[in-house]
């Protein structure tokens, strides 16, 4: 009975593990195992082995500047978002109940639409006689029109709307443990607006800001159909160029090589951030 009984967590877990191996792991493999394969222009994918793959995306300058512009993005899109979302998450937090579902709706609106149409309607307003510029040139704000497309402004902040629902989804999530009470105590004990804020409502907000951070760091450091539509071919990053490695140039061992690279500097990335987050939490928290 006892052996049953410790085996039966494991047996339930069998389908999901299975499902996950069988979705995750085994094309992870399969594409690790390609990054590694030799190409030939006339012949194609071959059957040798070589690491000139990684050698290229490593030491070619016009990989490492689709990286860094990648990582780039990826660090100005969070930056803004945790400017907008935890203090947005944060208001939303105070309101009323009946206020509070109307507008933490409307926060959450942009997820209802696909990324494709939200991206094809911030093309529309980015245009030269879009929306925004045709309003600043009425207000006289601007002499002649400002340029969005194709430009690395303009890709931030369309991926700022797509990025923010989920900031704010986390941080609302880490406040509601925050007791109003203990801040009305605070106050109630001569502690200032500034200081509750600091000490009571940020160390309860920053496990929101972390884990928001993190979700909006990988979703931009892969994000394909926004930088394609909004920056286009003059600004590729690291999923446009591995999606015009498979599909162009059909060199799909590069293109292999290109994504595990990409997944490699995220986790990195995101490893060392969450470390030094907690860490700086911990001390917040003592």
């Amino acid at each position: 009975m006892m052996t049953s009984a410790r085996g039966t967590p494991a047996f339930l877990s069998l389908p999901a593990i299975i499902l996950f191996t069988a979705l995750l792991i085994v094309p992870m493999v399969m594409m690790v195992v390609l990054s590694f394969q030799e190409y030939d222009q006339m012949l194609g994918v071959a059957s040798g082995a070589t690491e000139e793959n990684y050698l290229t995306v490593i030491t070619d300058p016009y990989y490492q500047e689709i990286f860094l512009r990648t990582l780039g993005l990826a660090a100005a899109t969070t930056l803004i978002s945790i400017l907008i979302g935890a203090p947005e998450a944060y208001i939303l937090s105070r309101m009323s109940r009946q206020w509070r579902s109307l507008f933490l709706v409307i926060c959450l609106s942009p997820l209802l639409i696909s990324v494709v149409v939200r991206t094809l309607g911030w093309a529309m307003l980015f245009g030269r006689h879009g929306l925004i510029n045709e309003t600043l040139l009425k207000l006289g704000l601007i002499a002649e029109p400002m340029a969005f497309l194709y430009t690395l402004h303009g890709v931030v902040i369309a991926m700022v709307h797509v990025c923010v629902p989920f900031m704010v989804i986390s941080v609302w999530i880490a406040l509601q443990r925050l007791d109003p009470k203990v801040e009305a105590a605070a106050l109630s004990l001569g502690a200032s607006k500034l200081t509750v804020l600091r000490r009571i409502v940020f160390p309860q907000v920053l496990p929101g800001i972390l884990s928001g951070s993190l979700i909006v760091f990988a979703l931009c450091s892969s994000s394909f159909a926004t930088p394609g539509i909004i920056g286009g071919r003059q600004l590729k990053v690291a999923a446009t160029a591995t999606h015009d490695e498979f599909m162009s140039t059909m060199n799909w061992p590069l293109g292999a090589a290109l994504a595990i690279v990409l997944l490699i500097v995220n986790a990195a990335v995101m490893l060392s951030y969450n470390r030094i987050v907690e860490r700086r939490y911990a001390r917040i928290s003592q």
